[in-house]
């Protein structure tokens, strides 16, 4: 019988200990703070909500938890998710109390971000080349990655990488869904989080050679000066390869490319990582935990105008809802 505790053990296991807190060299507990009054949390490897003895049969992994998680969870049999980023009271649980809420199920819920990071190449390898450095604090910056890569064979032009990704992450079959979601709600205005955020050149084209690329993660804190010291610490470096975060075209971060002589290419983003990290991640722990089955859980984000969203009876009920009670309280 597997339980919640076997669970915590496997994510130990392959993570190389950053789960057990008596490890003195992996202290992966963080706290993440933006200086945004009470709105820090500490980010924790493993278990952060039920019974460790309880039994496993169905096991979620997800990227972000939310009620949508939860809900979903509790009516199809899951017993514990595994989220990749960290859980919060309240902000991961619909504004409620996870341990109220996650009690209603009986659901396990644990984490494990930071100390999945780095364990695999598989970014780097879906985005076309191999690294030959790496640094997970550059500058001295906790969490500022930063990969120094050969392209692989099959990659010659920037525009492979683009194709590349394109494959790899099935932006067709994405595009064919929209597709379909629009015929039936009888609008062309819905977009799609996974489509309108896929990669693009910003400096070069896509017939541009590439073959040593600089892989960074702005929403880490990289910066111009870090990419002036990168530049002078790795002179071969031809291209900026941005991913899971977006820059625009104007940032002060492509700007520095362009006077460095650097190509800028932008690469998958952040709700792609269900693909990136949690698909390896599901796959371990099915191997590592046999007679549980492995589910995941994926976020598919869309944008409908107001006037075209729900049904025609929902439609009129928001609005009487807006007119008679909420609107009107501001006009009094």
């Amino acid at each position: 019988m597997t339980t919640i505790s076997d669970v915590v053990l496997a994510l130990d296991k392959l993570s190389g200990g950053r789960v057990n807190d008596s490890n003195p060299m992996h202290s992966f507990s963080i706290w993440k703070d933006s200086g945004i009054r009470g709105k820090k949390v500490l980010e924790k490897p493993g278990l952060v909500w039920g019974d460790s003895m309880r039994q496993v049969k169905k096991l979620a992994v997800a990227m972000t938890l939310s009620e949508h998680d939860i809900e979903l969870a509790a009516a199809t049999g899951v017993d514990a998710i595994v989220a990749h980023h960290p859980i919060a009271d309240a902000a991961s649980s619909g504004g409620v109390t996870l341990k109220n809420y996650l009690g209603l199920s009986g659901l396990a819920v644990l984490e494990l971000h930071e100390a999945f990071h780095g364990l695999h190449p598989g970014i780097a390898f879906l985005h076309g080349h191999q690294v030959r450095y790496a640094d997970i604090h550059y500058g001295g910056v906790e969490g500022n990655v930063l990969f120094v890569g050969t392209v692989l064979p099959e990659i010659t032009e920037m525009g492979h990488i683009l194709d590349r990704l394109h494959s790899f992450m099935g932006l067709e079959e994405e595009g064919e869904l929209l597709k379909i979601e629009r015929e039936i709600r009888g609008s062309s205005s819905v977009m799609e989080a996974t489509l309108v955020t896929q990669g693009r050149i910003v400096l070069g084209s896509r017939e541009s050679p590439v073959k040593h690329v600089l892989h960074i993660f702005p929403h880490t804190g990289f910066s111009p000066a870090h990419l002036r010291q990168a530049k002078e610490q790795f002179p071969e470096i031809d291209t900026v390869l941005a991913s899971i975060s977006r820059v625009r075209s104007d940032s002060e971060l492509v700007q520095e490319a362009k006077r460095l002589g650097l190509q800028f290419v932008i690469g998958n983003c952040h709700v792609l990582e269900i693909l990136e990290n949690g698909l390896p991640l599901a796959y371990a722990l099915e191997k590592l935990l046999p007679d549980v089955e492995v589910v995941v859980f994926r976020e598919r984000v869309t944008s409908i105008p107001l006037r075209e969203m729900g049904s025609k009876r929902i439609r009129e009920y928001a609005e009487r809802m807006a007119d008679n009670y909420l609107v009107k309280k501001v006009n009094v």
